[in-house]
């Protein structure tokens, strides 16, 4: 095999704490064309992992100090490492709890002794299936990527239309102006969003933190708001004083934009959503209340995944990466986001961040 041909080889992480099934596997991948490298325990298998992620990662169970469940979780924690997959390993004696295999992340199994054309085939159908998945995000990138110029197009003759031109439109035009320029801006703001999940879900983003006054900022983003659709109203319960955080004011402010403008869309006409800034040990707390169809407690997790949606008779809820964007964005600060809901009783999206140096903080 040429040095070219071994470059290109898939990177294939092997973990087990027997040596000989090690070797099994390294002679085994090495004849099909792959580049093996072996660890003998769990903890070597993060660090290998970290300083160089594998195309995917064969992963025995039953290791000594940490098992595969354990080390699987952690990768799976691990923004830069979690889309790598990983077959487990388990004796044909053992008993392989395939429900917790699959809930900590992995995505196939094979058992011991090892059958060569089973592995490699399990092998081979996951590495083409990741590459499927980075040619369609590849793809999915540069299309909404290109898509960003002639949408900041539209909103500046929006712009203009609705700030200059007012004069030489009759009232009906001007609210479709209106409609037309917030419609604009909630498409930019979702390509912002799946730019934003791409990067952050690959470890890529960095944050620009500084000083944020979470009561000036959530004041801000209300204003953005006004006039508020269908009569609805927003009560602002605020801290008696200024609660700072540590953070990137961009991404927070995007966040609450998402969260005030998912309890607006699902709050009925007349309704009224609720934000609630609340101090506690160590964090910060917002709430974000609206009196919509409520969501079932099965679902208070999917609609926060890539793409998850949540639908019932009446309703789609969550656009599919809004609240991935939030998701990411607050636990890329250190915080905390979840929601509170039940059906017919609305929903209370809250998030939680770490106070500024642990303590109150005035602006």
């Amino acid at each position: 095999m040429t040095a070219t041909k071994q470059q290109q080889a898939p990177n294939i992480l092997i973990v087990d704490d027997t040596p000989g099934n090690v070797l099994l596997l390294v002679r085994m991948l090495t004849e099909r064309g792959y580049k093996p490298r072996p660890v003998l325990s769990g903890k070597l298998a993060l660090q290998a992992a970290r300083t160089e992620p594998p195309d995917l990662i064969l992963l025995d169970i039953t290791m000594p100090e940490m098992n595969g469940y354990e080390v699987c979780d952690q990768l799976k924690a691990d923004a830069a490492l979690k889309d790598i997959p990983v077959i487990f390993i388990s004796a044909l004696n053992e008993t392989i709890d395939k429900v917790k295999a699959f809930r900590v992340g992995g995505v196939d199994y094979v058992t011991k002794p090892f059958q060569f054309e089973e592995v490699y085939a399990r092998v081979q159908t996951h590495l083409q299936l990741r590459r499927l998945e980075k040619l369609r995000d590849d793809l999915t990138h540069m299309v909404v990527h290109d898509l960003r110029n002639p949408l900041t197009v539209i909103c500046g003759f929006l712009d203009i239309l609705e700030l200059h031109e007012a004069q030489k439109l009759s009232a009906s035009t001007q609210t479709l102006v209106t409609v037309a320029r917030r419609s604009a801006e909630d498409l930019l703001n979702m390509i912002g969003s799946i730019l934003d999940v791409s990067k952050m879900g690959a470890g890529e983003m960095k944050l620009q933190r500084e000083p944020c006054d979470l009561d000036a900022l959530i004041r801000a983003v209300l204003a953005t708001t006004q006039p508020l659709p269908g009569n609805r109203t927003v009560t602002f319960d605020a801290p008696e004083s200024s609660l700072t955080v540590t953070a990137d004011v961009g991404l927070i402010r995007r966040v609450l934009q998402n969260l005030l403008s998912n309890a607006l869309k699902y709050t009925p006409a007349g309704g009224d959503v609720r934000i609630v800034v609340t101090p506690s040990c160590g964090e910060v707390r917002v709430a974000v209340t609206d009196t919509g169809p409520g969501i079932a407690p099965e679902y208070h997790q999917r609609i926060f995944e890539k793409f998850g949606q949540v639908e019932d008779r009446k309703n789609r809820l969550g656009t599919g990466l809004g609240l991935t964007f939030c998701k990411l964005a607050v636990e890329a600060h250190g915080g905390r986001i979840g929601v509170e809901s039940e059906v017919g009783k609305g929903s209370t999206f809250w998030l939680a961040l770490p106070r500024l140096n642990g303590s109150l903080g005035a602006s």
